[in-house]
């Protein structure tokens, strides 16, 4: 697990049950008998009381001395009542009463505890809830168990809301048992070291545990050193916890950070840690956070030889991590495995001895905080008589995350002007504003006549959370401000700041102008905390102010800081980065592929076949198998097929490699690391309906099973995780030891299962796919036999390639309203995602519920225009709906995707923008259902959902429903009718086909090809190449035509044409597309003389051609130029490029007889055509043509992807890229795919293998392998140019298609991304 990561659920739980059992005297004794029965009336303390029998001694639950109860003299949110429990005390529960026989009554309240009676610490139900439920009359008990023990001696309830009828009155009881522990107290010079004088045996498991108390940021809790010279420290920076490991006894380095864990752990509260070192990893726990590191190699057998608390006390000289930083605080409970070392330094025991003045009680250092929550926080004191001596000084420490907030301001004397110290981007400002005078910006060492402010070069970074030291003094001429003042910085001016006794001082904010009209705050408040508050060097006593005896406040907590870390632990997920203010955390995503409040929602699609219905087109691709899940995005190869879409994974070498023989090695192995991490490969092919890997081995004298039971003198390892010895072949099943050829039981030898162990002189071949998805991928491969005198051999294995998504597809149908399904309780107490697709013909219905006892969640349809996200958590119902500007009940799919986390939820529809809720800071933040998940129902079956429910992702995990499905009655697995939502992607006249699974688009019947129908076919044309597409041939060759009977050519008559097709061409004239017929008929498009298009319909055999020229000129300019013409009888229009309809009518006839052929390039045969047409016609036509569509035939696309069809190509033909717009020029930007200029063609005489792969240099090996190569390929040409000459006998062709190509075997180019493979399915007339 990588550093940071949180632990696993069992180690989370195990720590909070140690905890639980920390309380009590040990066993199993219960821990929850009532406290405050037998305590002495001293025990008892309040803010104040109504009358002397409203005290808070007679607030004791069944009670009925004094009053029955206290009530303060005041009812408001600064009262307070308190416990001294006598000693540090487990508490388990409290429970509350009303004042007996009232209408006095807490409906909410908080609780704060103490060791000393200061510094409070509220606790919190869950990270953020601190409110607890009250009571609803005088005279009911309600009784709430802590979640968690609470270990302190005092206990303060501080009363919310009451009885709006009545007062604040209160009984209360308390619930626990004694706490014993054995305590130790570090000056900041004194440590407790513990040596182990025997050597014990190892121990797989070794456990430091401990609490502390500390009001220093910085210092050493723990040294342990082991026998072999390694060590790890435990130290507390800036609040926070840091493990580092070092390495050698003279190491000077200050060592390798481990983990970081905790935050603002110099709050003068205890907290527990726990260090335990496991076999392969280290976890380190604070409270209730728990961080775990894979161990380094160097401590795997390591363990403890000496232990240092407070202080390293080494053996060695390594650099202590922190110099000169010891700890100073209290620790108790410090255990070393099940040794109690603070117990064995109590007793002198030989094994545990101190250094320094360590002593056996904590002595707390107690300071009084106040922490300003609120916009309206402020703290008013009055001035002082000294002050008119001319001599101010101020100070204070602060803490924050807010970057700007005002600290301190006051008036000058006699109203001449106004001083703010504020902070402003975490920056340290002083502003001097007086009147009528211009202003002054000072900073250290420099000043400008402009803003009056003083601001420190290195008082920046002050809103980090650490507590910061300012002092501000002023004397005569004099003033100077300093922050933190032993790494801060000092700034200085020379202006004084006279104030009088009847000066008011105003920290953190400004009352309410109308009640203080002399503070005025154009910063923003402060909110954060601030303690040793002094004014001419007096402390300020702020005990005082909260018993309103000094100054004045308002919505302040004073005797406690509140400050809390909302990034500790962070909310932000995969890897976000968390910074917060005092009230809010924000997540900045920018790093990873994920994106929303908490980084929890993936940016990219879970597969190819997610893109492809995307409309995406092939392409490299990022791919989150699982969503929002834990495993990180990849980048992958998207081979977006007509049938399916290949996800294409590459490896280190997918190159055909050549091994030659090594009479001195064992036998030759190869790794194969692949681009995506383990647990990517896993999800990948475990989600796609089918994956395969190229496994090739030639071999010359080189055996891989030499005999079908002997041991095996070849093998490969494939597989999850680590993989799995296999002895089987490509093409062969797992397990057969066989391979193809032995499947297919035609072996060179049939004594062998392989061509390979025929052990013969020539090269064999063992070649095939492996497709058992458990044998995936191919890890690595081991060829044993090479050792003799002639062993020869070549391997290949290519990139794994999987297609289809099972979770993408997975749907159910609901054709009954009381029906659903149902699944286990979903968990995202935190973070839930839910995603999923849907078409229905209703106009409600509930797509998701699930219930808790309180809380639930629920996804339903409320109208045919409105999908509600609806959920509670706690702080009650709230909704999150979006309304459409379409009606969601067309029967079309349509995507949802909700999602809920602690800081918001949001829903969105399809594209239509979404839908947020914020959540509230301080509520409810954990989603804790028990029942059952109901989809497309609800447990009432009330409002269930008619229609599909397709993808249903929850948390990125896919639900199942068509297993569910199966065995539910009123629900049918699967949804067909996917083109009313796809159909649109199939383009260019391509028509959507319904799958079983999905769609695919038919390109029969449009000139391009591809997934969609989207990729043009285009093609060079030299003056020589003639493309012919014919229509029908005659039934006799040498009959006159004019004596046949017209019904055999009355099936070729048009009456219309729809012509389409795209050029790029420098020749004027050019002669574009020709069509003619058995009459004498022709139609002729071609660029004039003149640079126009023209159009020449003979319709007619004895009468004129009529000509239709267009108006748009410079044709033959190289550019790439789209063309498109409509006839209906006679009525044409044309249209050229972006430019204007043409329209034109014929006179002559409105029919096209007998059609016989469409010629592309130069006409061979010039029958019944005008001299000029025919000059023209023989000259050819050089450039490029692309996308040629003459009503449904494509015959560009017919002659390059379809051999068998009626086509004869004379002369040269490559299929080429000049049909891009991008091309610049025909000629250079043409990419062809023919067997002569295919990048990556090799000279038949060098070696067919990456010769960077190669292990060494093969001499006559490699020649003779791509000997045999180069006669193979020959042979495929052949046989396949013989088949084209028996299908058309006048056929001439003098360059190959571009399949032939990927025909031959073991091409280093065969799995070329740049250039994919088509697998058409397509048929033409």
């Amino acid at each position: 697990m990588p550093q940071g990561t949180t632990a696993p659920a069992g180690i989370r739980a195990l720590v909070a049950s140690l905890l639980l059992c920390s309380c009590g005297t040990g066993g199993e004794e219960a821990c929850d008998s009532p406290l405050v029965g037998n305590l002495p009336p001293s025990s008892f303390r309040s803010s104040s009381q109504l009358t002397s029998s409203h005290g808070p001694v007679f607030a004791k639950v069944n009670r009925r001395e004094g009053a029955g109860g206290w009530s303060p003299l005041v009812s408001d949110r600064y009262q307070w009542s308190e416990v001294d429990l006598g000693r540090r005390t487990c508490i388990t529960a409290v429970a509350t009463q009303g004042r007996y026989g009232s209408s006095d009554w807490l409906t909410a309240y908080l609780l704060m505890f103490s060791d000393t009676g200061h510094n409070w610490r509220q606790h919190r139900q869950e990270d953020s809830l601190g409110a607890f439920p009250g009571n609803s009359n005088a005279d009911s008990v309600v009784k709430y168990k802590l979640k968690q023990p609470v270990v302190a001696r005092y206990l303060r309830l501080i009363p919310l809301d009451w009885n709006p009828s009545g007062r604040i009155g209160l009984r209360l009881e308390i619930y626990g048992c004694p706490y014993t522990s054995d305590v130790a107290n570090f000056d900041g010079g004194s440590s407790l070291v513990y040596r182990r004088t025997v050597r014990p045996s190892w121990k797989a498991m070794e456990v430091v545990s401990l609490k502390f108390k500390t009001h220093k940021n910085s210092g050493t809790l723990l040294h342990a050193e082991g026998r072999r010279d390694d060590s790890l420290t435990l130290v507390l920076e800036k609040g926070r916890l840091l493990l580092y490991h070092q390495q050698g006894v003279s190491s000077s380095s200050s060592g390798q950070l481990l983990l970081s864990v905790g935050s603002l752990l110099d709050d003068q509260h205890w907290h527990h840690v726990k260090l335990q070192r496991l076999s392969t990893h280290l976890n380190l726990t604070v409270d209730k956070n728990t961080r775990q590191v894979h161990i380094p190699a160097e401590l795997i057998h390591w363990d403890i030889n000496q232990l240092s608390l407070g202080a390293v006390q080494s053996h060695g000289l390594q650099k202590p991590i922190l110099s000169n930083r010891n700890f100073h605080g209290c620790m108790e409970n410090l255990l070393y495995n099940d040794l109690n070392l603070i117990h064995l330094a109590k007793r002198n025991h030989h094994q545990a001895s101190v250094v320094g003045n360590v002593t056996f009680s904590c002595a707390e250092q107690v300071s009084v905080a106040v922490t300003f929550t609120h916009s309206q926080s402020f703290l008013q004191l009055p001035g002082l008589t000294s002050w008119s001596s001319g001599v101010v000084s101020m100070a204070l420490q602060f803490r924050t995350w807010n970057k700007a907030g005002l600290l301190l301001t006051f008036d000058l004397l006699q109203k001449e002007g106004t001083v703010w110290l504020y902070l402003s981007e975490g920056r340290l400002r002083l502003q001097i504003n007086k009147a009528g005078r211009a202003k002054l910006e000072l900073s250290a060492g420099w000043s400008k006549q402009d803003f009056a402010e003083l601001h420190l070069q290195r008082g920046s970074g002050l809103n980090d959370g650490q507590w910061h030291y300012v002092e501000l003094n002023s004397r005569q001429d004099h003033l100077s401000i300093t922050v933190d003042t032993d790494e801060g910085a000092t700034a200085h001016t020379s202006i004084p700041l006279l104030l009088t006794t009847d000066s008011q001082l105003f920290f953190g904010g400004c009352p309410a102008q109308e009640s203080s009209p002399e503070c005025k705050n154009p910063f923003k408040v402060f909110q954060g905390c601030m303690r040793l508050l002094t004014v001419d060097n007096q402390p300020v006593d702020l005990i005082k102010v909260q018993h309103r005896l000094l100054g004045k406040y308002s919505h302040l907590q004073i005797d406690m800081c509140g400050i809390t870390d909302r990034c500790s632990p962070s909310r932000c997920e995969h890897g976000g980065r968390c910074t917060q203010s005092w009230s809010t955390f924000h997540c900045n995503c920018s790093n990873g592929g994920y994106r929303g409040a908490t980084c929890h929602s993936s940016k990219y699609e879970k597969s190819c076949e997610v893109y492809k219905h995307k409309g995406n087109t092939s392409g490299y691709y990022h791919i989150d198998v699982d969503g929002s899940g834990p495993i990180k995005p990849q980048l992958v190869y998207c081979d977006m097929a007509e049938d399916v879409s290949w996800m294409v994974i590459r490896h280190n070498n997918t190159e055909l490699t050549g091994v030659p023989s090594s009479p001195d090695r064992h036998g030759h192995s190869a790794h194969f690391d692949y681009a995506s991490e383990e647990e990517q490969l896993a999800a990948v092919i475990s989600q796609s309906e089918r994956c395969e890997q190229e496994l090739s081995f030639l071999c010359r004298r080189s055996r891989i099973l030499n005999t079908p039971e002997g041991a095996p003198l070849a093998w490969w390892v494939g597989g999850p995780g680590p993989g799995e010895i296999q002895t089987h072949w490509g093409g062969a099943l797992p397990g057969s030891r066989r391979c193809a050829c032995g499947l297919q039981d035609n072996c060179l030898d049939s004594n062998h299962y392989c061509n390979c162990d025929a052990d013969l002189e020539q090269w064999a071949n063992d070649s095939g796919l492996i497709t058992h998805k458990g044998s995936l991928p191919v890890r690595s491969l081991v060829l044993g036999d090479i050792q003799r005198a002639g062993s020869q051999a070549a391997y290949r294995v290519g990139p794994l390639r999987c297609h289809g998504d099972k979770n993408f597809w997975n749907a159910a149908f609901f054709d009954q309203e009381t029906s659903y399904l149902h699944f286990p309780t979903f968990h995202g107490e935190l973070s839930a995602d839910i995603a999923f697709l849907f078409k229905t013909k209703s106009s409600y219905g509930v797509f998701l519920e699930n219930l808790g006892i309180k809380d639930f969640i629920r996804i339903e349809l409320r109208s045919a225009s409105e999908v509600v996200f609806s959920f509670d958590v706690g702080n009650g119902p709230l909704e999150v709906r979006v309304e459409t500007s379409v009606q969601l009940n067309d029967n079309r799919w349509h995507a949802v995707r909700a999602e809920r986390n602690v800081k918001e939820a949001s829903l969105q529809v399809d594209q239509f923008p979404a839908a947020v809720h914020e959540a509230p800071a301080d509520g409810h933040s954990q989603l804790q259902l028990n029942s059952q998940m109901f989809i497309g129902g609800t447990a009432s079956r009330q409002k269930g959902f008619l229609g599909c429910i397709r993808s249903l992702q929850l948390n990125g995990v896919t639900l199942d429903l068509e297993e569910r499905a199966k065995v539910t009655p009123g629900v049918r697995p699967g949804c067909p009718g996917h083109c009313s939502s796809y159909g649109s992607l199939c383009q260019n006249q391509g028509r959507c086909v319904e799958r079983v699974i999905g769609f695919s688009c038919d390109c029969d019947q449009s000139a391009y090809t591809g997934a969609f129908c989207q990729k043009e076919v285009s093609a060079g044309f030299k003056s020589s190449t003639s493309v012919a597409y014919k229509f029908k041939e005659p039934h006799e060759a040498n009959r006159n035509l004019s004596t046949l009977p017209f019904s055999i050519y009355s099936g070729l008559t048009l009456r219309g044409e729809n012509i389409s097709l795209s050029f790029r061409t420098s020749q004027c004239p050019a002669l574009l597309l020709y069509v003619n017929s058995f009459y004498g008929e022709y139609l002729a498009l071609l660029i004039n003389k003149h640079d126009e298009l023209e159009l020449r319909y003979k319709l007619h055999g004895t009468r004129d051609v009529e000509v239709m020229g267009s108006r748009v000129t410079n044709l033959a300019d190289g550019l790439l130029h789209r063309v498109m013409i409509r006839r209906l009888a006679d009525t044409v229009s044309v249209q050229i490029d972006q430019n204007a309809k043409e329209d034109f009518r014929l006179t002559s006839d409105m029919e096209f007889n007998g059609i016989k052929s469409l010629i592309l390039g130069r006409v061979q045969e010039f029958e019944e055509v005008d001299a000029e047409l025919s000059s023209l016609a023989s000259l050819g036509f050089t450039g490029c043509l692309s996308g040629v569509c003459f009503n449904s035939i494509s015959p560009l696309k017919a002659a390059l992807l379809h051999p068998d069809s009626p086509v004869t190509v004379s002369g040269p033909l490559a299929q080429s890229s000049c049909g891009s717009s991008s091309s610049a020029n025909p000629y250079t930007a043409e990419t062809t795919h023919s067997l002569s200029d295919r990048p990556g063609s090799v000279d038949p005489g060098q070696p067919l293998v990456n010769a960077i792969r190669s292990d060494s240099v093969l001499v006559g090996g490699v020649i003779a392998v791509a000997t045999f190569l180069a006669v193979s390929a020959l042979a495929i040409m052949a046989r396949f140019i013989c088949s084209r000459k028996e299908t058309h006998r006048k056929q001439e062709v003098k360059a190959a298609q571009p399949e032939d190509c990927h025909e031959l075997p073991f091409s280093s180019q065969v799995e070329s991304l740049g250039a994919p493979s088509e697998n058409q399915k397509e048929y033409f007339i």
